[in-house]
């Protein structure tokens, strides 16, 4: 496969990132596909040995199933940190990365990857972004994250416009009636964000939840039981089985209520927070060996079955593969190695402490100990 022009492998905060601008193929030293614990710890290990990347991640944010699934929920097994939440993590390993100057290309997948004939692949991501990297680590967990549906008949065809599946825009609910679909962190914040006061404050906010039972954190859960007290949150217990539509627009929802009786509902926007679902995506269309949905890669570098593609965290496996993030950074200090020895077979990477060496200490900006 290697050599082959344009041979298709694949079908096709503490720190805010950067987000990238557009690009026709740049160049790129290389590309990490995922921006979770382990994707962002291989920023940090690539730009020891002075290669710069850019990341790619299907989410809004980096931070992966930590900050998508258990931001506040708190972590002991993190070698140094006895004790820390999942957001908390994210926060300090962007700050590790941050001397390396990683280049965020957030809510895109990758649609497709093509070795060229130079031996760099062409990255194309869901957006129409182009990158040329000399060498691609995939560190995507178990999978682009991607949100949960309502499935009701007709719902479709109203989504991105008045059905919304993240709250990341919340000028789309500005001065409209909003209904929220949830009971976790997420529901809750959204609902949250759109009945306080300021310029996207909503006509209405109405919640939903199959019972008045929640799985939030403690303060959020305070929070809306106040606004509720206050009548700027309504709640409804139940599920919402259909929808109503006139002149093209969704005008309101069904819900059966866990009273037993039926409701119509109206609304300008429904936001539906029903959680998210991992999915593999184009990464099984690649062309790489492949056990049980996860990627085959050796103990050594952790290259995949393609050279010059690595694979790092819940995405690979070998024998004896361990999914904890501990592990995964293991996976990326190796990897990183591998990268290297891809980018550079004449030189072979020097080991080198961030205790002791000058070279490493200028990459990461820190002041050199004095002598003695």
């Amino acid at each position: 496969m290697e050599g082959q022009a344009g041979q298709a492998l694949g079908a096709g905060a503490l720190n805010a990132p950067v987000e990238a601008p557009a690009a026709a193929g740049a160049a790129v030293d290389a590309v990490v596909i995922g921006a979770g614990p382990v994707g962002l710890f291989q920023v940090f290990e690539l730009g020891l040995l002075d290669i710069r990347a850019h990341v790619i991640d299907a989410l809004e944010q980096p931070g992966g199933q930590c900050i998508e699934l258990y931001p506040d929920k708190p972590i002991y097994d993190i070698p140094g940190l006895p004790r820390c939440t999942g957001r908390e993590l994210v926060e300090r390993l962007m700050q590790q990365a941050r001397p390396f100057e990683p280049v965020f290309h957030l809510g895109q997948q990758v649609a497709a990857l093509r070795r060229q004939a130079d031996g760099r692949f062409l990255v194309q991501t869901s957006r129409g972004q182009r990158l040329m990297a000399r060498a691609v680590v995939i560190a995507a967990g178990v999978g682009a994250f991607q949100p949960r549906t309502l499935k009701l008949e007709g719902l479709e065809r109203f989504e991105g416009t008045q059905v919304l599946y993240r709250a990341s825009d919340p000028t789309q609910w500005a001065g409209r009636h909003l209904l929220v679909v949830g009971g976790e962190d997420a529901a809750l914040e959204a609902a949250l964000a759109a009945a306080q006061d300021g310029p996207h404050r909503a006509a209405s906010v109405t919640l939903v939840h199959r019972r008045d039972v929640f799985n939030a954190a403690p303060p959020t859960l305070t929070r809306v039981q106040a606004l509720r007290a206050e009548g700027r949150i309504a709640f409804i217990a139940g599920q919402i089985t259909g929808v109503v539509e006139a002149g093209g627009r969704l005008n309101a929802v069904q819900v059966g209520c866990s009273d037993g009786t039926d409701r119509t509902v109206a609304l300008d926007r429904l936001l539906v927070c029903l959680g998210l679902s991992p999915k593999l995506g184009p990464i099984a269309d690649w062309g790489l060996a492949m056990q049980r949905k996860q990627l085959v890669v050796d103990t050594e570098a952790f290259e995949t079955s393609e050279p010059g593609i690595f694979a790092v965290g819940d995405i690979n496996t070998y024998p004896g593969k361990k999914k904890l993030i501990v592990c995964g950074f293991h996976e990326a200090t190796l990897a990183a190695f591998g990268v290297s020895a891809r980018l550079f077979p004449d030189h072979q990477a020097p080991l080198q402490y961030t205790t002791s060496s000058p070279r490493l200490h200028r990459l990461l900006g820190v002041d050199m100990p004095a002598a003695g």
